[in-house]
């Protein structure tokens, strides 16, 4: 249909379409036609950019008339006693091209319903498409069902009738008034648990990866609480008359609506890409909506974080309007009764029924500092519970005070320094301060990441969100209960002087995200200035700044180099310098971690960072003016895994005897824990057996979720590439692989494991499995050429959508034992045993690989040499193998995507 780009309203049914459908012979192909027609020319107008509401409301105007036809064509408009009603979104006169349409056929209590046409009408709207959601019930069943329950009142009080008589709907609304159910304190009490429910199974974030634009945190359903509340407590039918009412503002008004179109043009557009109901915005999706939205140049990631930035900031202005006005409604519904017991501050600020207000209304255009003071005294006062909904108001309007002069102000610094040294709620202080919008504007850099999301499946929260549940890890630390789950960082925690510096340097460890270029060394700058415009002294700048640079350095050493090796050990300690140093970085390290993913810090990653932190401390000790020597470390693994084994009754000369044939580098990178277990392990298997498998839960407290996997058998350059196809067959995933030989051609092969799909799920809690993996293991290895192809399992939808080019390259060692690759390429099924494959053909000899997966990619660093042991130095040579690399592993994601 050909209509101009803006008509004053969208196309309805024409008069001889209204007769067409309502005759019984009518067809199912063109009813079909006529609204798939109908749908197409909405499409369009969305497209021309014609106003969201409008369309929102005159699709359901277009189905109205449709179901209306089809209710007279089945003869249902001759009965008296019989209506139709719209309810739920549907009720509101709102509709998406593929939303649900809810319908209620309601009943006169004395009705004799005709069966046969309901059923045949129902039928017909399901074989013409319509994903319809029916009841059919008389008004004391529904007035009865409303009573208990919340979901039916809430649908109820946004019935409309769309044909039949219009008393049947009013009647029911009498009986499920105010006045007879849910009552005011009730039905709120009822929406706000309910909302917590919600929010909770996203995490209470709205910046989740795929986040659900309806349901989530700040989605379309916190506004629709909002017009609930209001229907209920003050017979309210448009969220305008909140305005008149002294609930919105004018400006906020404006904001919500323009908060609330924005995800209406999101869903519209969401629901004709996925060609059905869809409110989750997958990554896929995020791409397309993204060029959609007008984003279309060459950089696809920068595209995608532009179009989710403005999502977000959506978002967070539906929800801090849903915080401000449910706050207002319990303050004007909930506590009204209530006899104020009030406590006088100050001359500016009073503490009311434990919340705290301004004495005045015009406060903060008075003494604009105020604003911040509001925070200090939130922070140092535990008996306050929030801040009054017209104070918060008054904060808002008063946003724009906040300039460079106000930035720059004394007593504003030191305000800002003494929230940050708060004795309570530090996070949710500043959380408040964000939502509020006071945060972004006396940070203006801040205020630049909000809603900042970086597209990759490693980072799952916004750049600011992230930022916050860092700091709000640093403050978890000071907690009793965080003893158990990071013992290190608690002990830490407690003997760093100035804990501020830490929350400081976590507030703008990631601030300049977004920008390109390094952003580590970019906010070194923003914070250097922060520093200085709070007066810090230097050294407290100079570590702030010191942490920001390198608040990468600890987990990509832990993580990406061989942290057995004394060298790497002293050249970390070098960097470092001190304990104290040395101690922030971890905390913050740890804290980092944690806020990026929650499933990011597993048993694993907490045992490296450990071993780094601990190994380092001892170096410093030790002190750096020489190298730990590999000798001695050698030595003392020895010692302490003689230790061991005579406690166990192992005899002393027969373990000598098997480690003389071992080479030296394994004793070096082995603590005499591993050595231990693996000594034993070797006497109890006979030579003449097959393959020795042991396996073993990762060491030491508070570890689960990796276990230790055990190899002792003849030496095979297919070893491992075969074995690493047998772990993804068995769903287990490499995260560590030691490989050591011995002078009679054995090789002890040492792989730290965990399950693919759960990465806190620990081997040793099930015995079955542990057996079954063990048994596996022993018989498949001991005939490895039936093995050497690469098994190709099903990738998983989100990982197929991230297929950036693989990248391999030689990087050099503090002393090169071993020559080391690092590989970063897109995660998936098999890729571990590729690369094994290829070592295998090349000749390649592999001794150690660190296996690091971060979210939708793996940046895997691998420590070879030649065959005969040597040294890979030749540059053609080491061209050649990086360029295999990446050409077979390029081949290989895009066969299995």
């Amino acid at each position: 249909m050909d209509f101009p780009a803006f008509p004053d309203a969208p196309p309805l049914l024409t008069p001889e379409e209204k007769q067409e459908l309502s005759q019984p012979n009518c067809s199912v192909s063109r009813y079909k036609a006529i609204l798939e027609e109908k749908t197409a020319a909405y499409d369009d107008l969305f497209h021309a950019l014609y106003p969201i509401e409008k369309l929102v409301k005159g699709l359901a105007a277009v189905y109205d008339e449709a179901l209306q036809a089809a209710w007279i064509a089945k003869g249902l408009a001759l009965e008296n006693n019989i209506s139709l009603l719209a309810v739920g979104g549907y009720g509101r006169s709102e509709l998406h091209p593929k939303s649900d349409i809810d319908l209620l056929i309601l009943l006169d209590d004395d009705a004799s319903p005709e069966n046969e046409k309901i059923e045949s009408f129902i039928t017909f709207l399901w074989d013409i498409n319509l994903d319809v959601g029916h009841s059919v019930r008389t008004v004391t069943q529904c007035t009865e069902m409303a009573a208990h329950d919340i979901t039916i009142i809430t649908n109820l009080i946004e019935s409309r009738t769309l044909i039949g008589p219009a008393d049947l709907l009013a009647n029911l609304k009498l009986n499920i008034d105010v006045a007879h159910m849910w009552d005011g304190h009730t039905f709120y009490k009822a929406k706000i648990e309910e909302q917590k429910q919600r929010h909770a199974k996203y995490q209470n974030t709205a910046y989740n990866l795929e986040p659900n634009l309806k349901e989530c945190p700040g989605g379309l359903r916190d506004m629709q609480v909002i017009d609930w509340v209001a229907k209920r407590h003050l017979h309210t039918h448009r969220l305008s008359a909140l305005i008149d009412k002294n609930f919105l503002s004018e400006d906020e008004y404006i904001q919500l609506k323009g908060a609330v179109g924005h995800l209406w043009r999101i869903r519209w557009a969401l629901h004709m890409i996925a060609g059905r109901k869809e409110d989750r915005l997958l990554f896929d999706h995020q791409r397309t909506l993204s060029k959609v939205f007008g984003f279309e140049d060459d950089d696809l990631k920068r595209n995608v974080e532009r179009f989710m930035q403005g999502y977000y900031q959506s978002v967070a202005a539906i929800q801090q309007l849903n915080d401000l006005l449910l706050q207002h409604f319990e303050e004007s519904f909930l506590l009204i009764d209530e006899e104020d017991t009030i406590e006088i501050i100050n001359e500016r600020f009073q503490i009311c029924n434990g919340q705290l207000e301004a004495t005045s209304p015009t406060l903060f255009q008075d003494t604009p500092s105020a604003m911040l003071e509001m925070y200090v005294l939130r922070g140092n006062r535990e008996d306050i519970k929030s801040i009054r909904a017209n104070t918060m108001r008054q904060l808002r309007d008063s946003l724009d005070l906040v300039d460079d002069d106000f930035r720059t102000n004394r007593q504003n610094t030191d305000f800002f320094l003494d929230i940050i040294s708060s004795r309570y709620r530090l996070t949710s202080t500043l959380r408040s301060m964000k939502h509020i919008g006071l945060l972004g504007r006396y940070l203006p850099e801040f205020g630049a990441i909000i809603g900042q999301m970086q597209h990759d499946l490693f980072h799952i929260y916004t750049v600011d969100a992230h930022t916050l549940q860092l700091v709000e890890n640093l403050r978890r630390l000071w907690l009793p209960e965080a003893k158990q789950q990071f013992p290190i960082s608690t002990q830490a925690m407690r003997h760093i002087p100035k804990p501020e510096l830490l929350y400081i340097a976590g507030l703008y460890h990631d601030i300049a995200k977004g920008r390109g270029g390094d952003h580590s060394e970019l906010g070194c700058v923003d914070a250097q200035a922060f520093c200085e415009r709070h007066r810090l002294p230097k050294k407290d700048t100079d570590l702030v700044v010191w942490l920001v640079r390198n608040h990468l350095f600890m987990s990509v050493t832990a993580q990406r180099k061989d942290i057995s090796d004394p060298e790497v050990i002293w050249e970390f300690a070098s960097y470092v310098k001190d304990q104290e140093h040395l101690d922030y970085l971890f905390i913050l390290t740890v804290a980092d971690i944690n806020a990026t993913n929650p499933t990011m810090w597993n048993s694993w990653r907490a045992s490296l960072m450990r071993q780094l932190y601990l190994e380092t401390k001892r170096a410093l000790r030790r002190g750096l003016d020489y190298p730990i020597d590999a000798d001695m470390q050698s030595d003392e693994h020895k010692q302490r895994a003689l230790e061991i084994i005579i406690e166990r009754n192992v005899d002393i000369v027969d373990a000598e005897n098997v480690w003389n044939k071992i080479e030296e580098e394994y004793f070096i990178r082995s603590n005499g824990e591993e050595i231990a277990w693996n000594t034993e392990a070797i006497l109890r298997h006979r030579p003449s057996e097959k393959p020795l498998v042991a396996i073993s839960p990762l060491g030491g407290r508070n570890f689960s979720g990796a276990s230790k996997v055990f190899i002792y058998t003849k030496n095979n350059k297919h070893l491992f590439a075969v074995t690493a196809t047998l772990f993804e067959q068995l769903g287990l995933t490499i995260l560590d692989a030691k490989i050591s030989n011995t002078t009679d051609n054995y090789t002890l092969d040492s792989f730290v494991v965990m399950d693919i799909n759960d990465n806190e799920t620990s081997l040793h809690l099930d015995k079955g499995r542990i057996t079954f993996i063990r048994e596996t293991l022993t018989e498949q290895l001991d005939n490895p050429s039936l093995y050497e192809s690469v098994i190709q399992r099903y990738t998983p939808r989100i990982l197929k959508i991230f297929n950036s080019p693989a990248t391999a390259h030689f990087v050099s060692q503090p002393e090169e034992v071993w020559s080391a690759i690092e590989v970063t390429a897109p995660d998936r099924p098999g890729l571990l045993a590729l690369i094994g494959q290829l070592f295998m053909n090349q000749n390649i000899m592999l001794h150690k690989a660190k296996i690091a997966t971060l979210g939708e990619r793996v940046e895997d660093t691998f420590y070879v040499t030649e065959e005969d042991g040597r040294l890979i130095t030749d540059p053609e040579r080491m061209d050649t193998i990086c360029t295999l690399l990446k050409e077979k592993i390029d081949r290989f994601s895009q066969a299995m995507d």
